[in-house]
């Protein structure tokens, strides 16, 4: 039997009648598009491949159009059976709408997806370099406020802003300037911002806050005159280093600041650190600043060591506007992440030359470097003592601080605040050898108590070491005398009970080391004496406020 093909191939090559061609090739079309399962119909579909797949991809066209006619709304019965309606065309053009549709879905999608990943490479980006997160949107850098600041220079920053009240701007220069040198007050300021600025000399020279409402100064007559020269350039939200002597009312000077800094922009958090060296000093400060804060919601607490930590840290869970601390026990809570001080945008350094020099440089870095940066942060210092060691250190911490000296301190070349003696203080040196010390002591004590006529004015004793203070104590309460005592070696109870018996003159000696020699306010000390010269010189120095 003859297969088909071979048949068709015989038809075509033996005819030469152009019609049976015609007929023999159609013939072969029609087989080679029929059901032939044979090895011959194969080889028929292989040769028209190019043909067969030409038909289905024009099938798939078609399919693809129709669809779109029907997502375009131009199907219609006519059209389903191969008529053209009348609205033909509008079904053509509805379908290239949809065509464009969705080649604009897929591009979007696809921008989506791109940004999407530009947003998370940007992520990480951030989180190896948390530095720069707060400015990485637009491109800036953390510092760049504290540039803008010194560049613009600006009198508003941490949204402190000051203006003299009319009653200030209206009096003479002369009254001004008269104030200025009767208190021995010297500013000195780098930048020559607010060079113009006046004392605030009088209460009512303030500016008119919710806290002024409350007359909170009603119990004092005036300023005093690190709080006048002070106020103008700290309201004004600049850096600001304060020099003068124990008893000066620095503590208000910054106090005042602080709360209307607090007030300008009320937060949840910790805004506002105060930072002591001393837990007494500590808890004097935290005592004074309350008077002031509870007047006007402002919720202060006082941290230190020696006390108990689960107290403390209940007292930081209610979240504290401002936080008066000593740095050891800052930096415990700290660091098992019960105090945070990232919002901290107002620092102060009580007895700042105390913390710079004598070992708490380290601690001091680290408690503001948990903070604002500088810029955007203020950062106040006050202290009785300005000395050379301490002043670039105190340079990398604030941006072109305004320097306050009140007294007759002397200005340096390099700057800083030469050390001098008080000049309302009768000052003497003995010399003798250590054994004969005790003695002469006892001798001093009981005549300036015979000198008293019955009063039992204050006697203040320092001794350089804690068992030296412990010793000396010892001996003045063998030999009849009422005396407490103040050193590091004590529980806080019994220091807190000791200082407190000696402000109100029950106990009317006090022995103590150098936690007791800076920023105490004891009223109506009549004799410091020093038992030990320290090495150098400024470890035997104390601050007091002369009687």
């Amino acid at each position: 039997m003859i297969s088909a093909d071979f048949e068709a191939a015989a038809a075509v090559d033996m005819t030469s009648d152009p019609v049976q061609s015609k007929k023999a090739k159609q013939s072969k079309r029609d087989k080679s598009t029929g059901d032939d399962s044979g090895t011959n119909g194969h080889k028929v579909k292989d040769k028209d491949s190019d043909k067969w797949k030409r038909e289905k991809k024009e099938k798939k066209e078609k399919k693809r159009m129709k669809k779109a006619r029907e997502a375009g709304g131009g199907h219609t019965a006519d059209s389903a059976n191969g008529v053209k309606p009348d609205g033909d065309q509008d079904s053509v053009a509805n379908g290239s709408d949809s065509e464009q549709k969705t080649k604009e879905r897929r591009e979007s999608r696809e921008e989506r997806k791109k940004r999407k990943s530009e947003k998370k490479q940007k992520g990480e980006k951030k989180r190896k370099h948390p530095e720069a997160e707060n400015g990485a949107d637009n491109g800036a850098s953390v510092e760049r406020p504290a540039k803008k600041f010194k560049s613009d220079k600006a009198t508003k920053q941490n949204g402190s802003s000051y203006q003299e009240t009319a009653s200030l701007s209206a009096l003479s220069q002369s009254k001004v300037d008269d104030f200025l040198q009767a208190n021995l007050i010297t500013v000195n300021d780098g930048t020559g911002l607010l060079s113009h600025l006046r004392p605030i000399i009088d209460f009512d020279h303030l500016p008119r806050t919710s806290l002024l409402a409350k007359n909170p100064f009603s119990a004092f007559k005036s300023p005093t005159p690190i709080q006048a020269s002070s106020w103008p350039f700290t309201l004004s939200g600049r850096d600001v280093v304060g020099v003068a002597e124990t008893g000066s009312g620095k503590t208000m000077a910054f106090a005042l600041p602080c709360v209307y800094s607090v007030l300008a922009k009320r937060e949840t958090g910790i805004t506002a650190a105060i930072v002591a060296p001393t837990r007494e000093l500590a808890m004097q400060t935290h005592e004074q600043i309350s008077q002031l804060a509870e007047l006007v919601g402002i919720k202060c607490i006082c941290i230190y060591g020696g006390a108990s930590k689960d107290d403390q840290r209940r007292l930081l869970r209610k979240s504290p506007d401002v936080v008066v601390a000593t740095p050891g026990r800052l930096k415990d809570f700290m660091a098992e992440g019960s105090c945070d001080l990232s919002k901290v945008r107002f620092a102060v350094l009580d007895e700042a030359d105390r913390m710079l020099d004598k070992g708490f440089e380290d601690d001091i870095k680290q408690i503001l470097g948990s903070m604002n940066p500088r810029g955007q942060r203020q950062t106040l210092m006050f202290t009785a003592t300005w000395p050379t060691s301490v002043q670039a250190l105190a340079s990398t911490m604030m941006l072109d601080p305004v320097k306050i000296t009140i007294g007759s301190a002397k200005e340096q070349p390099d700057g800083p605040t030469a050390l001098q003696a008080n000049m309302r203080i009768t000052q003497s040196v003995e010399v003798m050898e250590s054994y004969e010390k005790e003695g002469r002591l006892i001798r001093l004590i009981q005549e300036k108590q015979r000198m008293s006529r019955g009063e039992l004015h204050r006697i203040l004793v320092f001794c350089l070491y804690k068992k030296e203070a412990a010793r000396i104590e010892s001996f003045l309460r063998y030999k009849g005398i009422t005396v407490g005592g103040i050193h590091g070696d004590m529980n806080q109870s019994n220091r807190t009970a000791a200082l407190a018996a000696f402000k109100s003159g029950t106990v009317p000696v006090l022995v103590a080391t150098d936690v007791a020699a800076r920023g105490l306010d004891i009223p109506e000390v009549k004799l410091v004496v020093n038992c030990t010269v320290g090495k150098p010189l400024e470890c035997s120095l104390f601050t007091l406020r002369p009687s």
